[in-house]
């Protein structure tokens, strides 16, 4: 198909009055119509677990737990408010400035929330027009569509995956690598201990309750966090955390959560706590590092036989040597910094030495300014202890995830629809020049690529050029939730020409962009999921619960009509519709497991709608490795543990050495960097009663939580009277990069100087002027945008310093949520 845009928005401009009658029809009242009268009960699954659902003359009507989910979470409440939004994508849209004034708009208008609705096939013909446009008059160096993130569950529509395959279809584009969540820990680790290991199996935890006697979380959140999963969560997480509680009630585990606040899982287990000045606690591994070495309780023979580097770091430990830097790294040393104690350090370091400990990591504490140091030094610490590889001990940065450490069940898992197109050769645009820009990037500097693109930076050992974006596509992702700085993100966004956005509800990203397609939700179509992660505990059907609401469409749909201008709309499909897809995946998942793991027909199973697989295999991190390391080396470049990496060593990065050191920050607070002018350390977290921006959306469920309208802001008694602050106030957090209005909690489980705001709150600005007031609570507002280490580039959320004060202005309308302002 061959159409200049300027022919086409002629057409468009002429039929645009009548294209709007015919739609309007379609009501919530049609929407809601889609089934017959009648109730049923349907299955399906989400990140949140799997459920039943009554549907009740086309409507869901109410929503059950799945019998074998035993410990389900508080928020499948939330599913009914996510399909039955005010905030859904209803129809196809166009920013109203892009529309009438295409690249001449007004770059301050991006952002006004003002659209023009059009028909299908008007969006998907000038998403098409504008792929040509970028290919022809620039080269794939210009369109950047490899930005992906949790995506809703299903593996037959993947957004990511669909996303993905029909532009690639179409030519080459950048992508990026890596992700916000674990992006300083995956990219230091294969160096330190051969893997990821933040999405890598570890100890079951049958075997931790076992052999473990002392369990250390370290700034993690299990109880938290195990609330959601990749694929359909099941759960079983939980039955374990239960039989911890008992033996640390019966005095035969100890566990210590190392961490600046009192976490929900404290709160549950009754366990101890041990208080840490946020972000130094590298600091406090070097004290105990420290204490081992001087007092003997290292394990020298673990370190002879596992390791690599032990004497290269010795003389930073100690401060003596070459290599050293004066300063020996003792407990006193260390308390000045972190504000443990040097007797509770000494105190805890031989605890972990004449016990078997296994020490628990989280992801929040690598999202900060050089976040690979904290995850190297856990990792030399736990080399010191000598416990890697045994039952029980060791070190785990991924037990807070998707249930990691349930014992998997071995069996398949099913595929899902192809990410990139079957042969390259296919392609309707070859070009693969990219014009001397990097055609793959660290994904927390794409917002630098448009505010200053060509300049090169340092990542993992390698030099990147950014390029230069004309436009950029997201499907199923709202990088308006988890990139950091919305001022810094406003300005990016006024050089991009195109932005495309396909979603089924109106997030920042949305709003920000040129072209919105409305996806329906995960609910309002058929599919199939792994149930449990990395459990492997059976195969779950998803029915769909309702036809899609308004003129939504799956992403299945979208892409093969989108790939139907180009023509390849049958090669995207491979000849099959989405049951066929779904069938194809299950017999293929059926034939992998054979007898050993027994699955009915595919007719069957969908009938039924799940099926379980009951075997269960426990499994010691790192045990093969322990057991012979010659014949078992890990990944790293030498096969053993790198507690000195030549690699990194040769980068000769000033922000990450050969091995893990102290570095202050740009923000800290307790008399840190900046703390006299904004006294607040702002944690980020992930949410307790969301995913990421998953559900903030869902009005009903949102307002149990919600502190007259706003995400809440917790903190201390102490602070919140110092000023004037009380519960339920609503308060203006701000520092030198924005401002966002929130709604107190007052809380004895946060200490003075620190407050907190979940992630994922909705960006909800007064306007889209640079430095408006966000009106609902997104903590990126605030947040800065810095990489880690010119070795990963990842985001630094968590060094963030504010303000903050009671707000006594007649309290703004929240903007966050519901549609746009549509323009006739």
């Amino acid at each position: 198909m061959s159409i200049s845009r300027r022919g086409f928005l002629k057409g468009l401009m002429a039929s645009s009055a009548s294209a709007l009658i015919g739609p309007s029809l379609l009501t919530a009242t049609k929407a809601f119509a889609a089934n017959p009268i009648g109730d049923t009960w349907k299955i399906s699954g989400s990140h949140w677990g799997a459920f039943r659902a009554k549907i009740h003359a086309g409507v869901v009507e109410k929503i059950e737990p799945f019998g074998f989910d035993k410990n389900p979470t508080d928020m499948l409440k939330g599913i009914r408010g996510i399909i039955y939004s005010s905030s859904r994508v209803r129809y196809p849209m166009v920013r109203y400035a892009w529309y009438r004034d295409y690249l001449k708009a007004d770059p301050a208008t991006r952002g006004d929330n003002r659209f023009i609705r059009v028909t299908w096939e008007q969006a998907l013909d000038l998403f098409y027009v504008e792929l040509e446009r970028i290919q022809n008059e620039y080269g794939p160096w210009a369109l950047y569509a490899g930005h992906t993130g949790w995506r809703q569950t299903g593996q037959v529509h993947s957004c990511n995956n669909h996303m993905q395959r029909a532009v690639g279809m179409h030519g080459y584009f950048v992508k990026k690598v890596g992700d916000y969540s674990t992006g300083a820990g995956q990219t230091i680790m294969p160096y330190v201990l051969g893997s990821t290991e933040v999405y890598a199996q570890g100890t079951s935890w049958p075997l931790i309750l076992d052999n473990s006697k002392v369990i250390v979380l370290w700034a993690t959140d299990l109880h938290k966090n195990l609330q959601v999963g990749w694929n359909c969560e099941t759960h079983e997480s939980y039955a374990y955390l239960d039989q911890l509680k008992a033996k640390i009630d019966a005095g035969e585990i100890r566990v210590i959560s190392v961490d600046p606040v009192v976490t929900k899982s404290q709160q549950k287990l009754g366990c101890e706590h041990q208080y840490i000045n946020p972000q130094t606690d590298v600091p406090m591994m070097l004290a105990m590092a420290y204490t081992l070495y001087q007092d003997k309780k290292h394990d020298q023979a673990f370190l002879d036989t596992y390791t690599l580097g032990f004497d290269k770091f010795l003389p930073y430990l100690t401060g003596e040597g070459e290599g050293g830097d004066g300063i020996a790294k003792t407990p006193e040393w260390a308390e000045q910094i972190c504000g443990v104690p040097a007797k509770t350090i000494r105190e805890l370091a031989h605890l972990f030495a004449d016990n078997r400990t296994q020490l628990i990591f989280g992801w929040g504490i690598q999202r900060q300014q050089h976040g690979e140091q904290p995850y190297w030094m856990g990792a030399v610490l736990a080399s010191m202890l000598g416990q890697i590889g045994l039952p029980g001990g060791g070190i785990s940065y991924a037990h807070h995830y998707s249930s990691i450490g349930v014992p998997d069940s071995g069996a398949a898992g099913p595929g899902s629809f192809p990410l990139n197109p079957d042969d390259n050769k296919k392609r309707i645009h070859q070009n693969q020049d990219f014009n001397g820009y990097s055609s793959t990037i660290p994904v927390a500097r794409w917002v630098d690529c448009l505010l200053e693109p060509g300049k090169k930076v340092a990542y993992n050992g390698k030099t990147v050029t950014l390029p230069e974006f004309k436009m950029m596509v997201f499907s199923g992702n709202n990088p308006w939730h988890h990139h950091q700085d919305r001022n810094r993100m406003k300005r990016a966004f006024e050089a991009v020409q195109t932005v495309v956005s396909i979603d089924f509800t109106w997030t920042a990203t949305c709003r920000f962009a040129d072209i919105v397609l409305p996806a329906c939700t995960q609910f309002e179509r058929n599919d199939l999921d792994l149930y449990g992660s990395y459990s492997a505990r059976g195969v779950l059907a998803m029915h769909k619960l309702v036809d899609p609401l308004f003129q939504s469409r799956t992403d299945f749909d979208i892409m093969a009509d989108l790939c139907d201008r180009f023509g390849q709309k049958k090669a995207y499909l491979r000849g099959m519709g989405e049951m066929e897809w779904l069938e194809s995946l299950y017999e293929e998942c059926r034939t992998s497991n054979g007898d050993k793991y027994p699955m009915p027909p595919f007719a069957e199973f969908w009938q039924k709608g799940s099926v379980i697989f009951n075997q269960q295999q426990t499994f010691v991190r790192h045990a093969a490795f322990r057991e012979d390391p010659e014949l078992n080396p890990l990944g790293t470049p030498s096969g053993f543990i790198e507690i000195f990496s030549r690699k990194i060593a040769s980068f000769n990065y000033d922000n990450c050495p050969g091995h893990p050191v102290w570095m202050e920050k740009s923000e800290r607070s307790h008399g840190g960097p900046g703390s006299k002018k904004h006294p607040f350390w702002l944690q980020s977290c992930h949410p307790d009663q969301r995913l990421h921006s998953q559900m903030c959306d869902s009005t009903e469920y949102r307002e149990t939580y919600a502190v007259k309208g706003r995400e809440p802001v917790y903190i201390n008694p102490k602070d919140a009277k110092k000023h004037g602050i009380r519960d339920g106030d609503l308060v203006r957090v701000y520092n030198d990069r924005g401002q966002l209005v929130a709604g107190a909690r007052v809380s004895d489980f946060y200490p003075q100087g620190v407050v907190r705001i979940y992630e994922g709150a909705w960006y909800g600005p007064i306007g889209p002027e640079i430095g408006s007031l966000d009106t609902y609570g997104d903590p990126n507002t605030l947040t800065q945008d810095i990489g880690t280490s010119k070795l990963a580039q990842a985001t630094s959320a968590n060094t963030c310093l504010v303000s903050i004060e009671k707000f006594v202005d007649k309290a703004p309308k929240v903007t966050a949520f519901g549609g746009p302002t549509e323009v006739k």
